[in-house]
C-alpha cells in the first residue's frame, strides 16, 4: 500500500475519533440540561400540589354529621355561611373583635365555646351582661334537634354575642380567633354530652372530648397571653364510687360509660398541659344540670314532653328495687359557679409555649347537694302541667347510668362562694314556664302553680 493511502487513512480514523468525542461532549449537555428541567418541573409540580392541599385541607368533624368545610371557607370569613370575600373577611373580624371586647373597666375577654349549647348560652348572657367581652364558638351538630340551639343563638345576638360557627379540630379556625384577640379566659364547654349515646356514636366522643381538648389546648398553649381555662367536666367521673356526698377526693378510676371515661382522661390531660406549659385550669364536675333552653335529651326535658303528649314514660329503679336519684342542679346555679371559677381563676404562667412557672390547676363539683328521686321529678311535673304521667317502671339497664349522684361543694364555697338556692321544685316551675311558651303548648296547668310563676 502506497504511504499516502496509509497517511489518509490514518486521519480519517483521527478525524471520526474527534468527531465521537464532541458527540458524547454534545449529549452529556444535553442530558444535564434535561435532568435541569425535568427537575425543576418535578419541583414545581410538587409545590403546585402542596398548595392544593393545603387550600383544600379539611379538618376532622367535632362529631357526626358535621358540615365539613375547606380552610379558606370555614368561619374565617363568614360565622354561618362560607365565603371567600375579603370583603365578608374584614366584617367578620370585626364582628369577633366586637363581641370579645369588653364593656367593663377590667372586664374579661372570654371565648366561650359550646355557645349555643345550653350551660354555654346562660354563661355567655351572664357574662356580657356584666360588661365583659364574650365571642361563641359552636358546631351546631344535630345530637339533639339543631333548631333549638340556632333559636339561643338568637337570643345571644340580642345580647350581642356573636357565634363562630366551627369545629374544635379546627386548628388553623382556633388560631385564627386567638390572633384576633388577646383572650384572657376560655370557658370551654363545649363536649359530645350523654351517656347512652356513646354505645351508639363511640367516635364522637374521642373526637370531641378528647381530640377537641387537645386541639384548643395546643392553640391555647402557644398564645401570646396564654388565657386561663374554665372546662366542663362532670359529676360523671365518680362512675361507681359508693361514698357519698361524692368529693373530690374521692377516686374517679371507675368510669361506668364511655362518656364519663373521655370526661375523666380530660381531666388527666388538664394535668399534663398544666405540668408541661404553665396552663392555669380549672375544670368543673356539674352535676344534672337543668332549666330554661336546656336540652331535650334530659330527662325532665323528655317526660314533659312525652306527658303533654299522653306518652308513657320509663322510670328507672336499681338492680336491688332501690329509687333512682339525682343531684338536680339548677341552671342559674351552674352559672354562678362557672362565673365564680372564671373570676378566681389565677393567670397561665406560660409564654411561647414554655412553662415559666407553677400554674394554677383546680377542679370542682357543682351541685345542688340535695338529691331527689326521680319518681318525684315526675310528681312535680305532673302537678305543673296538670296531667297525670303514664309511669313504666323498669329494671335500669347496664348503659353507663349509674343509680345516684350527690354532690360535697364545700369546697367551691370555700374558693368563691358557690351555694345552690334554686329547689328542684322551684326550677322546674320556671322550666315549664318556658317549655309551653317556647313550644305553644297550652297545658292544664293548675292556677296555684300560674300564681307561685308569676311571684317567683
Amino acid at each position: 500500500m502506497p504511504l499516502s493511502a496509509t497517511a489518509d487513512t490514518s486521519k480519517t480514523v483521527k478525524l471520526e475519533r474527534y468527531n465521537s468525542y464532541l458527540r458524547k461532549i454534545h449529549s452529556t449537555k444535553v442530558l444535564k440540561a434535561s435532568s435541569k428541567v425535568l427537575f425543576r418541573a418535578t419541583l414545581l409540580i410538587a409545590l403546585v400540589l402542596v398548595l392544593l392541599f393545603a387550600v383544600n385541607y379539611h379538618p376532622h368533624s367535632d362529631t357526626h354529621h358535621l358540615h365539613r368545610r375547606s380552610f379558606l371557607s370555614t368561619g374565617l370569613f363568614s360565622s354561618s355561611s362560607s365565603s371567600s370575600s375579603l370583603g365578608e373577611g374584614a366584617a367578620w373580624e370585626k364582628r369577633v373583635r366586637q363581641s370579645s371586647t369588653a364593656k367593663r373597666q377590667h372586664g374579661l375577654s372570654v371565648l366561650v365555646t359550646g355557645a349555643a349549647g345550653f350551660v354555654g348560652s346562660h354563661c355567655s348572657i351572664a357574662l356580657r351582661k356584666r360588661g365583659d367581652g364574650v365571642l361563641g364558638f359552636d358546631n351546631f351538630n344535630d345530637y339533639y334537634d339543631p333548631s333549638l340551639k340556632r333559636a339561643r343563638q338568637q337570643l345571644l345576638e340580642k345580647n350581642q354575642v356573636f357565634i363562630v360557627q366551627g369545629d374544635l379540630n379546627d386548628g388553623p379556625l382556633l388560631r385564627k380567633l386567638f390572633d384576633i384577640v388577646p383572650f384572657t379566659h376560655v370557658l370551654h364547654l363545649a363536649a359530645q354530652a350523654g351517656v347512652r349515646y356513646a354505645m351508639k356514636n363511640p367516635q364522637s366522643y374521642i373526637s370531641s372530648n378528647i381530640a377537641g381538648l387537645v386541639n384548643l389546648l395546643e392553640v391555647a398553649k402557644a398564645a401570646n397571653p396564654q388565657p386561663a381555662i374554665v372546662w366542663a367536666s362532670s359529676s360523671s367521673v365518680y362512675g361507681l364510687n359508693t361514698e357519698n356526698p361524692f368529693s373530690e377526693e374521692h377516686r374517679t378510676d371507675q368510669p361506668a360509660s364511655l362518656y364519663a371515661a373521655t370526661k375523666k382522661a380530660g381531666e388527666e390531660i388538664a394535668h399534663t398541659y398544666n405540668h408541661i406549659y404553665g396552663l392555669s385550669l380549672t375544670g368543673l364536675r356539674f352535676f344534672t344540670v337543668y332549666g330554661p333552653w336546656g336540652r331535650p335529651d334530659m330527662a325532665y326535658f323528655f317526660f314533659t314532653k312525652a306527658i303533654l303528649h299522653g306518652k308513657s314514660i320509663d322510670i328507672y329503679r336499681t338492680q336491688d328495687n332501690q329509687e333512682v336519684a339525682r343531684d338536680f342542679t339548677y341552671i342559674d346555679d351552674i352559672v354562678k359557679g362557672c362565673v365564680g371559677a372564671l373570676d378566681t381563676a389565677e393567670k397561665s404562667t406560660g409564654s411561647g409555649g414554655k412553662k415559666r412557672g407553677p400554674a394554677q390547676l383546680r377542679v370542682y363539683n357543682l351541685g345542688n347537694t340535695s338529691p331527689v328521686p326521680v319518681g318525684r321529678l315526675v310528681s312535680i311535673l305532673e302537678g305543673l302541667l296538670g296531667t297525670k304521667a303514664k309511669k313504666h317502671l323498669i329494671k335500669m339497664p347496664r348503659n353507663g347510668d349509674v343509680p345516684y349522684t350527690h354532690a360535697n361543694v364545700s369546697l367551691a364555697y370555700r374558693d368563691f362562694g358557690y351555694k345552690p338556692t334554686t329547689d328542684l321544685a322551684a326550677g322546674l316551675r320556671k322550666f315549664v314556664k318556658w317549655y309551653v311558651s317556647y313550644y305553644g303548648i297550652q297545658p292544664r296547668v293548675k292556677k296555684e302553680s300560674s300564681r307561685a310563676d308569676e311571684s317567683s
